[in-house]
């Protein structure tokens, strides 16, 4: 189950139960941190937690705080800077070097917080929730939200602020990416969650089964598409993977293909395979990765240009094949890794790659 999906869960537990609770969720980084914006912990006046939004370095703070926020029934803003070189931070453990700030608010936050979410999943559609993080000049508490959905659907709660961080909403909600924003003096912080990101797999061979169970495991709503109904094997597959009978001609007409779709092509059948991409050609979908080496991908776009199939370069662009990062993987489970390696990256706007080479330190940036 998805880290998201076990604090969802544990809201609903915890607040029938009675237990009193705070909900901590991660809206500034700066620096190297053990996660990243909107990443979330639910901490117990007991100490127990679900969740993590940090290597556990910072739980027992983190349970003193939480049970600040319980008492006073307010939401409240706290940072752990880790950037001191000094033992006092590194005897911490944590094994990083950054500031994390955090959003701490009380069972009656969480439990509006965990409503939007289930309803805009219900919906299968994405959520903009912008929190206030600092008021600046408006008569607002720390903690108040305003939720933003791509339809329009909209839920007041900035008072003055509504209008002005709608169209902030509307832009995360079409690249998919958080957002920390400064608005006539007021800091908000913009996180879009709801819907989980799509896993397509073209192609139900043996080797989609581990590419389906990893998708699983990293939290996409996994469909696995074939038009030969004696493979698609519900015990091979499981039961939180989607199995879909129909031709790939028809792709379009049994599953959405919007901006939060990402799809593998690996059918391993070149008909077959040549109709999946003219059925992703022209989408919206984020990203289309296909197996096999790099001429037969330009065999087929030469193919779909000769039947009439316009290939953009925005099309071009979403195409990864072969797909993949370049980990020397070999046999079915280390290509599966390789290929949910290559959409995270995509996903989160990264390149893949080695991160001392970003984030290390000189001496091993320098390296090859």
């Amino acid at each position: 189950m998805a880290e998201l999906d076990s604090i969802l869960e544990a809201i609903g537990d915890w607040s029938e139960r009675g237990l009193p609770f705070a909900l901590a969720t991660v809206v500034g980084v700066r620096g190297s941190t053990y996660r990243g914006l909107g990443a979330r912990q639910l901490v117990a006046a007991d100490g127990a937690g679900v969740g993590t939004v940090s290597g556990g370095c910072l739980d027992q703070d983190l349970h003193r705080i939480a049970l600040d926020v319980i008492d006073r029934n307010a939401a409240r803003i706290v940072e752990f800077d880790l950037t001191a070189d000094d033992e006092a931070i590194w005897g911490w453990g944590i094994g990083c070097n950054g500031a994390t700030r955090l959003l701490v608010e009380p069972a009656s936050s969480a439990r509006d917080v965990a409503r939007h979410i289930l309803a805009a999943r219900a919906e299968q559609r994405p959520l903009a929730i912008t929190h206030l993080l600092d008021p600046g000049p408006f008569d607002l508490p720390v903690g108040a939200r305003r939720y933003e959905r791509l339809d329009g659907g909209g839920a007041d709660g900035l008072g003055p602020l509504d209008p002005l961080v709608e169209d902030l909403a509307r832009r995360a909600l079409q690249t998919g990416h958080h957002e920390l924003a400064v608005v006539d003096g007021a800091e908000v912080f913009v996180e879009v969650v709801g819907a989980p990101s799509r896993l397509v797999i073209c192609g139900a061979g043996h080797d989609a089964a581990p590419v389906a169970r990893y998708g699983t495991e990293l939290g996409f709503e996994v469909v696995v598409v074939d038009e030969r109904r004696q493979v698609l094997d519900r015990e091979r597959f499981g039961s939180d993977v989607a199995l879909v009978h129909g031709r790939p001609s028809d792709l379009g007409d049994h599953v959405e293909l919007d901006g939060r779709t990402y799809v593998v092509v690996m059918s391993h059948n070149y008909l077959r395979d040549l109709d999946y991409l003219r059925s992703l050609i022209g989408s919206d979908v984020a990203y289309i990765g296909a197996l096999g080496p790099g001429a037969r991908l330009e065999r087929l776009l030469k193919d779909l240009e000769a039947d009439g199939v316009e290939v953009t370069d925005a099309d071009l662009a979403k195409i990864h094949a072969p797909a993949g990062l370049d980990v020397g993987a070999e046999g079915p489970q280390e290509i599966a890794w390789a290929v949910l390696a290559e959409i995270l990256a995509v996903r989160r706007g990264k390149g893949g790659g080695f991160l001392r080479k970003r984030k290390g330190p000189e001496v091993l940036r320098r390296l090859p």
